[in-house]
């Protein structure tokens, strides 16, 4: 693929919980096992549970983890003073613009107001 994304939290709980419809299930295999792209954010919040699945632990190993860097940091602030937006959502929306990501997300609501930020509906693909 020639197109990278980044997934977000509910998008990874969905996909491992079977709750995608079955053409997003399909178009997010593809992508999974092209490579997958999750926030330093993301595996905080998939592996910070205190009962972690296995299954779960394995997709984060394998995933290739984005870091709050300088640059993701500097856009982050960026996005908080323009938008009225949640840090840890901030902090995937930033990942996603500064490494040419397009969004996977079933909370659309949350970065619609961020121009800069491509995004799909994990729902609607």
């Amino acid at each position: 693929m020639g197109q990278k994304y980044l997934l977000d939290t509910n998008v990874v709980i969905d996909f491992m919980g079977r709750k995608l419809p079955e053409n997003s299930k399909v178009f997010l295999s593809k992508i999974i096992d092209d490579q997958i792209n999750i926030s330093a954010i993301n595996k905080m919040e998939l592996l910070g549970f205190q009962h972690t699945e296995q299954n779960l632990i394995s997709f984060v190993n394998y995933s290739e983890v984005y870091p709050i860097d300088d640059e993701v940091v500097d856009k982050t602030i960026d996005l908080r003073k323009k938008h009225k937006i949640k840090l840890p959502d901030a902090i995937i929306a930033a990942t996603a613009i500064v490494n040419g990501f397009i969004l996977i997300s079933h909370n659309i609501k949350d970065f619609q107001k961020i121009a800069e930020l491509q995004i799909i509906d994990s729902y609607f693909i």
